[in-house]
């Protein structure tokens, strides 16, 4: 099950900018992914889309035939509907671990979502994902990664830290944040990750986009 997201959904926007290391940059490094690969209009699984920053940019910047937007948080779906508003784009209120689609969609997008999930979960969460995709199919996922070993995981929770802490967070927000490493949330290595979506079916799996401790990888069906 999806743990306690880190923010309220009517916080989320103004708080994610001040914790999470070029935040803005995963959705445009998505953008211009997908405007290189599919030069026509293309259906979009957007997992977990919270306040609907990825849809609202998908909408925007590329020729979108239908986007199909869940999250399990009705208020965070009540904020996207707000946010994005467009016939294109239809919202769900769904887990992940519930998708029940085959090959429906090119482009399914899962932004800092599976970090929530014990492994089981992961695996059919992302089974899922690779289903509902259609052949040449992009799966980007986009999560708070674990260090390799105890010496990298100190050094970089106290970057990520530092980092927080100079975007205007008090030293116990800082804290409080970070403890929730494994606790809250639970991170694999980027090794694993790459694993469990080659374990899924993706035969091409790549990093996209990597800082501090978040990745972005990518998995084509």
């Amino acid at each position: 099950m999806l743990r306690k997201q880190a923010f309220s959904p009517e916080k989320y926007d103004k708080n994610i900018v001040a914790t999470l290391p070029y935040y803005e940059e995963y959705f445009k490094q998505i953008i211009d992914i997908v405007h290189t690969a599919f030069p026509i209009p293309t259906a979009w699984l957007d997992i977990g889309c919270g306040t609907g920053k990825m849809a609202d940019m998908a909408i925007r910047n590329l020729q979108v035939e239908k986007m199909v937007c869940c999250d399990n948080s009705t208020q965070m779906i009540k904020i996207a509907k707000e946010r994005v508003c467009s016939p294109k784009v239809d919202f769900q209120e769904t887990p992940i671990q519930n998708l029940q689609y085959n090959s429906d969609f090119d482009v399914i997008t899962a932004i800092l979502i599976t970090h929530y999930l014990e492994y089981e979960e992961r695996i059919v969460s992302i089974r899922n994902c690779y289903n509902a995709l259609k052949k040449n199919g992009l799966f980007f996922t986009v999560e708070n990664f674990a260090p390799d070993n105890d010496m990298f995981k100190r050094l970089y929770l106290e970057r990520w830290k530092k980092y927080q802490y100079k975007n205007g967070k008090s030293e116990e927000e800082c804290q409080s944040h970070i403890l929730r490493y494994n606790t809250e949330y639970f991170p694999v290595t980027i090794i694993e990750q790459i694993h469990i979506l080659q374990k899924c079916g993706f035969k091409n799996v790549e990093i996209f986009w990597c800082s501090y401790m978040q990745v972005g990888i990518l998995g084509m069906k």
